[in-house]
């Protein structure tokens, strides 16, 4: 079904660990060429490697969003554009907003915000000079649509990019750009694996609506749609998935 994916070109920020290496794992399974890009490039290189044994076409590059000069020279050594970008890096950012210092709240929105901003941008101006359409699929949250303690830095850059994904949408439908953001509710992954067996990380559970947690493979339909010629003539929306949470009662 997705035979459309192969050969495209797929940049995957976050892609040392969770989401992101779940997600550059699976465009190459389908025959995509993947580049793989976060801060921590050791732990890159050893997926890029493993991608390659496999016998999938993978790249590793060193990529801190927040940063326009990193993002800059990550495509001008490109020679052909990225047809498909998932902007899936981010941070939490979690503290009590009492406590939040200046440094945190921007450090929290220069990457959740800022850059997928940066980086589609660049993708856009590619794709643009080159004539062609592409794909970018920013990863948001569910916080984005409804909020939770402690994370109001999160949740505003998060709710910042549902829209930002609108506007970018709107501007550039017209090249045959998609734009469209995924919202994960919770997920199991390694970084959350032991809170989730606590008393309040069972008690979180037990509010969503499916009474367990999603696993990374359950966030595949929305991406292949989105990211495919299956989701041709989707713009501008947002994918919600997380067990009915947004959808539980208050």
């Amino acid at each position: 079904m997705f035979d459309d994916l192969k050969n495209k070109q797929v940049l995957v920020t976050g892609a040392s660990s969770g989401f992101g290496q779940h997600f550059a794992r699976l465009f190459a399974r389908h025959g995509a060429e993947v580049t793989l890009a976060a801060r921590r490039l050791e732990s890159l290189e050893a997926e890029r490697d493993a991608l390659r044994s496999s016998g999938a076409v993978a790249d590793a590059v060193k990529l801190d969003v927040s940063q326009s000069s990193s993002i800059n020279a990550l495509f001008a050594q490109r020679t052909r554009p990225f047809d498909i970008v998932v902007n899936n890096a981010g941070v939490s950012g979690a503290k009590r907003s009492l406590d939040m210092q200046e440094s945190d709240w921007d450090g929290t929105l220069d990457v959740n915000l800022k850059g997928p901003f940066l980086v589609a941008q660049a993708a856009a101006r590619a794709l643009q000079q080159a004539g062609r359409g592409g794909s970018i699929v920013n990863i948001a949250s569910i916080i984005a649509l409804r909020v939770a303690h402690e994370l109001s830095a999160y949740a505003a850059s998060k709710a910042g990019l549902v829209h930002l994904t609108r506007a970018l949408s709107l501007e550039w439908a017209r090249y045959g750009i998609r734009v469209n953001a995924i919202c994960p509710g919770y997920f199991e992954t390694e970084m959350n694996s032991a809170f989730f067996k606590t008393a309040p990380g069972e008690a979180l559970i037990k509010r969503i609506p499916q009474r367990r947690l999603g696993q990374p493979g359950e966030l595949d339909g929305a991406l292949l749609l989105l990211a495919s010629d299956a989701g041709a003539y989707i713009t501008g929306s947002t994918i919600v998935v997380d067990g009915g949470h947004t959808n539980s009662s208050l």
